[in-house]
C-alpha cells in the first residue's frame, strides 16, 4: 500500500467513526434531554448538554484529521499532519473546561446548596444513566481502537471525551441513585471526584499534541528498534548517528550508517535503500527515512 493510499484509508476510518460518533451523540443527548424532564432529574438534564457538546468536539476532529491527510504541495512540502495536533489540544481544552464545569458545580453544590433543595428523581432518570455510561463506554472503546490504529492524537482527544461523559454519567448515576436513598449529597461529590480524572485525561492529551508540534524524539525504546534493524541489513558495518522526531502523528528518521570504504557508489547507494526500505517497511508511522552513507574510517586506516 502507497502512502497516499495508507493516508485516504486512514481518513476513511477516521470519517467513519466520527459519524458514527456524532449519531450516537445526538440520540443519547435526546434520550437523556427527555429522561431528565420528565424524571425530575437536574443532573440528567446537565448531563444530556455535556453529551450535545461531544457533537462540537468530534467536528474538530474531522476538520483536523480531513486537514492534516492532505498531500503535500508547493506550499506545505512536508506535508499537514500537525493540523491534527491542533485539533488535539483544542479538544484538551474543551475536555478542561468540560472537566472544571463539572467540578466547579458539583463543589458549588458541596458548598452552598442545602439537601432540601434538591428534586428527588424518578427510576427513569437512573435508567437513562447507566444506559449512557454503557453507549459511551462503548463509543470510548471503539474511538480508541480505531485512533490506535491509524495512530490519530486527535481521534484519540475524542475518545477520551467519550470517556469523559461516560464519567460525568456515573456521577449522575451515584447522584440519583443517592437522591432516591436519601443522600443527595454523593452527586456533587462524585462530580468533584470525576473532574480530577478528566483534567487528568486533558493534560496528558494536550502535552502529547506538544511534544508532537516541537518535533521532540521517539522513545528510546523505538529508536533501538530502528538501529537493530539498520544493523540487521546487509553491508552495514555500523551507526555513526540516528535521529528521529515526531511530526503530527507521522516520523521523520535522518541516519548516518557506516559502510565498507571500498564499495562502490552504486553499491552504497543499495545499501543505503535498503536500510530506507527496511524502516519503512518495519515502521508504518515513520513517513520519511533519510540515509546518509559514510565510509568506515578504521577500514580505510587497515588498507594503508
Amino acid at each position: 500500500m502507497s502512502a497516499n493510499e495508507k493516508q485516504l484509508c486512514e481518513s476513511k476510518i477516521a470519517m467513519k467513526v466520527s459519524v458514527i460518533s456524532i449519531l450516537t451523540n445526538i440520540l443519547l443527548s435526546a434520550l437523556k434531554l427527555l429522561a431528565g424532564i420528565f424524571a425530575h432529574s437536574g443532573a440528567m438534564i446537565s448531563d444530556a448538554v455535556h453529551s450535545a457538546s461531544d457533537v462540537f468536539s468530534t467536528f474538530i476532529v474531522m476538520i483536523g484529521i480531513s486537514i492534516s491527510k492532505k498531500k503535500p504541495d508547493k506550499e506545505h512540502p512536508y506535508g499537514h499532519e500537525r493540523f491534527e495536533c491542533v485539533a488535539s489540544i483544542v479538544l484538551a481544552v474543551i475536555l478542561a473546561a468540560t472537566g472544571l464545569g463539572i467540578g466547579f458545580k458539583g463543589l458549588e453544590k458541596v458548598v452552598y446548596a442545602g439537601t432540601e433543595n434538591i428534586a428527588i428523581p424518578e427510576t427513569a432518570a437512573l435508567v437513562a444513566a447507566i444506559l449512557s455510561v454503557i453507549v459511551k463506554e462503548g463509543m470510548f472503546q471503539y474511538t480508541r481502537i480505531a485512533a490506535k490504529k491509524i495512530n490519530s492524537g486527535a481521534l484519540m482527544a475524542d475518545a477520551w471525551h467519550h470517556r469523559s461523559d461516560a464519567l460525568s454519567s456515573v456521577g449522575a448515576f451515584i447522584g440519583i441513585l443517592g437522591a432516591m436513598l436519601g443522600f443527595p449529597v454523593l452527586d456533587p461529590l462524585a462530580s468533584v471526584i470525576i473532574c480530577v480524572f478528566i483534567e487528568k485525561a486533558a493534560v496528558e492529551i494536550f502535552l502529547d499534541a506538544i511534544n508532537k508540534m516541537i518535533d521532540k524524539s521517539c522513545s528510546e525504546e523505538t529508536v533501538s528498534e530502528m538501529e537493530k534493524v539498520i544493523l540487521d541489513t546487509p553491508e552495514v558495518v555500523g551507526i555513526d548517528e540516528i535521529k528521529t522526531r515526531l511530526f503530527g502523528s507521522r516520523i521523520y528518521v535522518e541516519v548516518e550508517i557506516l559502510t565498507d570504504s571500498s564499495k562502490t557508489l552504486i553499491e552504497a547507494h543499495n545499501t543505503a535503500e535498503a536500510v530506507h526500505d527496511n524502516i519503512e517497511k518495519q515502521f508504518p508511522e515513520v513517513k520519511h527515512c533519510m540515509v546518509h552513507v559514510n565510509p568506515d574510517i578504521k577500514d580505510c586506516a587497515e588498507d594503508e
